[in-house]
Order: C-alpha cells, then structure tokens, then sequence
C-alpha cells in the first residue's frame, strides 16, 4: 500500500504502514549484496561525482539499492523497485546491487555500507527508511539518493523534522534527495470504474486504514469518482478500519477480516477496495470468504497475496519499477531535480493490474473506459479527485 506530509505524527506513521505491511514479512538470514565487478569499474573512474552533468556517461553511476525487511523478491515494494533499478542501470550499462536489512535497525548500517563502497546513487524502498534516508543525504550532500514512496520532511536545518512542521524546503538543503510520489486518486479512480462495472447491486464498498492519511484518502475518493463515471447511480459505502491505532490500521489482518466481514454484512456490498496494508489483506480474505470481489492496492495483490486470488478482481497500482527507472535514467542525464517528484497516468506512474481471473465476467465496455480516462489522465483534463483532494470529510 504509499505519501504526504501534512498532518502529525500519525499521519506520516501511518502512512509508513501503507507502504511497508503490504510487504512480506520473511526476513532473510542476512543481507544480500551481489558482487558486481561491472559497478566497481564505473567507481574507480569516478567515485561519489556531484550532480551528473548532461554528458556525463551511464557507467559514471553506481547503483546500490536498500529494500525494506523482508525479501527482495517479494512481488510487492521490494522486488519492483529493485527491478526499476535493474532495468535503469542495464540501460546505462552497469548493474545494481541490493541488501535486505535484517530489521529496521539495519537500515542505517546498510545505507552507510553503500556510502562507504563509494555508490554514487542509493536507493531506499518505503517510507520506513524515510528518516535514514534525510541523515544520510544530509551527510552525503554527493550522493544521489531515491527515495521510493517518501515525501522528505525536513527542518531549518536538512535533518529530519520530528515535529513534522517540515519547515525546511528540502529540494534546496537535500538538491540530491530525491522523493518519489504517486498520485493514488488517478489509481483509486481506475479501479472504481472496474468495480463498479462488475457488481450486480450498485452497491459497492471501500475500507481505510485511518481518514487523516492524505494517500489513503486520495485512494479511496479517486475509487468514487471512478464508480460514478461507469454508473452515477453506484452507491459507495465507506468506512475506515481506526481513528487512531495504526496497528488497528495497518498491521493487523486478523482484525482486518473481523472488521470486513462485518462491514460486508452490514452494508450488503458485493465490491470490495482496500487501502490498508497487512490488515487490508484480512478485507481480500473476508471478501473471499463472503463469495464477493475484491480489488487489491498498490502492487498487483494477485501476485503479492495469491491467498485472495480467487474474488481479486485487479488492483489499483504504483508503478514503482518505472518510477525507479525514470528517476534514475534522468540521474544520469544530468537532468534529475531534488525534492519530490511525483509519478501519474502522465509518466507511468499509476495504473491498474490485468485481469487474472477469467472466471470473474469483466463488461465488455470496460477496457474502453479505462483506456479513455487513461488518456484523459495523461492529458490533464480528467478531474480524478474533490476539491478537498486528500482530506476526508
């Protein structure tokens, strides 16, 4: 599930969750970095260089990429961002390295080792190593830093903002830190037209982790505006897994299927969104078990939680492996920018996953639809959010 700064601490905590519980949970024996004689060669011609000038060549860069805990090969944040770096530095001509952080203490340690062998561009998966991620940057004002799913927020100073007032402008005290953000509406709106396209009621629903995070939030009223451009009379039920415990929220899919069967139940939808990492895979297994659709969020929860495999119907998607590539092509080039950049329908940055299940009945209007709002997205002349885009009310 992705980020966003604008509240407190539980909004950025939160939204943390998002990204992170989608993941797996296996962790590794230790971390793994493949040796990489192509990426070493590229160092010792020019170790650590400022920002990479438009001539500068694609072997100029060393790639090292920091995954959250789990595996890199998890079919969720992980393994696509990895793979956007892959396809990046083949394109260039070198290769990238990875290391899987035992847990969140390693995250420091494992940057700090890519520093020390003198890669000249990291990076760092989720918001979880978001704060590591600010100190190292503001170490390492050389060093070309990615950080996937994370808006920085710093203070006066570049160091991390533990008030989470983000007084600081980031994109002049971090100029190599780069965020990389996704514009969930555009995702949320593709998969309210999906939904609303196969439920035979009308009556479809979606569920949240917590109503103050602007990325949940961004999610869920692109999922309504997208169901009522298939069919305005789609009633939208919506309801949020807490008010304030992000384990409630985000980490708990026992709980998750609990809420969800009840939710189910009570509101009679057959359609079920979820925006609420691990507990949201309890709402695809609830789903599942009440004979009704489900739609996955994210990464493609057909792959990632193949448990739900049987009522997920698509999901609304980050394309994390293009975003990666981009940011680190445009390293490259000499033309990548410090501060948040944000991917949409317009660079690749959004969409839906295909349509695994060919026992679900998908309307044969459909595909025209999305591939209208598609290009209306990327022309800038769909409205896929409110007014009060980001803030639930």
């Amino acid at each position: 599930m992705t980020f966003k700064h604008r509240n407190v601490l539980a909004l950025l905590a939160a939204t943390a969750l998002v990204a992170s519980a989608c993941s797996s949970s296996a962790a590794t024996a230790s971390p793994v970095v493949t040796p990489s004689p192509v990426v070493t060669e590229a160092a010792s011609a020019t170790a650590a260089p400022s920002a990479p000038s438009a001539t500068a060549t694609p072997l100029a860069l060393k790639i090292g990429v920091v995954t959250d805990v789990g595996r890199v090969d998890d079919k969720n944040f992980n393994q696509y961002s990895y793979e956007g770096a892959k396809a990046a530095a083949t394109a260039l001509g070198t290769t990238a390295e990875y290391v899987v952080p035992k847990d969140a203490s390693d995250y420091t340690k494992d940057i700090q080792s890519f520093i020390d062998q003198k890669y000249n561009v990291i990076v760092t998966v989720g918001f979880n190593l978001g704060d590591a991620t600010i100190k190292a940057a503001k170490a390492n004002p050389n060093v070309w830093f990615i950080a996937v799913d994370v808006a920085p927020c710093v203070d006066a100073t570049g160091a991390p903002d533990s008030t989470f007032k983000c007084a600081g402008d980031a994109s002049k005290l971090l100029p190599h830190l780069i965020g990389v953000t996704f514009q969930e509406d555009q995702a949320g709106y593709l998969a309210g037209i999906v939904a609303a396209s196969v439920s035979k009621t009308g009556n479809i629903g979606q569920l949240g982790g917590i109503n103050n995070n602007p990325a949940v939030v961004r999610y869920l009223q692109g999922y309504q505006l997208g169901a009522a451009s298939y069919k305005a009379s789609t009633k939208v039920q919506t309801d949020f897994f807490s008010t304030g415990d992000l384990g409630k929220a985000y980490g708990d899919p026992v709980f998750g299927k609990t809420f969800s069967t009840q939710f189910i139940k009570q509101k009679g939808v057959d359609v079920l969104f979820q925006v609420a990492g691990g507990t949201g895979n309890g709402a695809l297994d609830a789903a599942c078990a009440a004979n009704i659709l489900a739609i996955g969020v994210d990464v493609d929860e057909y792959l990632s939680y193949p448990t739900a495999d049987k009522c997920i119907v698509t999901s609304a998607e980050k394309h994390l492996s293009s975003a990666v590539n981009q940011t680190i092509t445009a390293i490259s080039k000499g033309t990548a920018a410090g501060g948040v950049s944000k991917f949409n329908a317009a660079n690749d940055g959004i969409g839906i996953s295909p349509f695994h299940n060919t026992a679900i009945t998908i309307p044969a209007d459909v595909q025209g639809k999305l591939d209208t709002a598609l290009a209306a997205m990327k022309a800038g002349t769909l409205k896929t959010c409110p007014d009060t885009c980001g803030t639930w009310k």
